[in-house]
């Protein structure tokens, strides 16, 4: 009995030998980028970008193409760490540059509404300390500095009561962790 090589063409066979038959493949399947994310569960950072000044804390939000006031947001991208992917999503929003904080001081559900299903993603924030600005990389983004109660009636603006304290809530963790700071140092 002789064997045959893989890719040796059907001629080259002796007559009568049994010819290894492959099963049917399917035709390849092509996947569009956008829907890469979709496939798996990525999960969403944000930086809470903050500046101290005599008269307080101040946090800078976002305005999102619908109008609501955000934190700058976005998903991990492959090969960074959450702080490193929250610090990009902070620049290309905010044009942020600062210092982030390695390890997420909270986390929050964001509720992501579309034909009527809403889907809540979780979202791990980490604190950015704002030492300069420069255009953000995202046209269209409105950045502006808040105070804090004024930064929490931004974040609650448009948004069902339960989501908007989530976010308001974010702002107390925030200064709770800042006093841990300060108190240290």
């Amino acid at each position: 009995m002789q064997s045959a090589a893989v890719g040796t063409s059907a001629k080259n066979f002796a007559v009568g030998e049994i010819l290894p038959v492959s099963p049917p493949q399917a035709p390849a399947k092509f996947l569009r980028l956008a829907h890469l994310r979709q496939l798996k569960k990525c999960e969403k950072v944000a930086a809470v970008c903050y500046r101290m000044r005599p008269s307080g804390v101040q946090f800078l939000l976002v305005q999102t193409r619908r109008g609501r006031w955000t934190f700058p947001k976005g998903s991990v991208e492959p090969g960074l760490t959450h702080a490193q992917a929250a610090a990009l999503e902070a620049f290309e929003e905010a044009g942020v540059h600062g210092r982030i904080q390695e390890i997420a001081f909270t986390h929050y559900i964001h509720h992501k509404g579309r034909d009527g299903v809403v889907k809540r993603i979780r979202v791990n924030a980490h604190l950015c300390e704002v030492l300069r600005l420069e255009s953000p990389a995202e046209r269209g983004r409105n950045r502006t500095w808040f105070g804090v109660i004024a930064a929490k009636e931004h974040l609650r603006e448009g948004r069902k009561n339960v989501h908007g304290s989530e976010l308001a809530r974010v702002v107390d963790r925030a200064l709770s962790q800042l006093r841990g700071f300060t108190q240290e140092n």
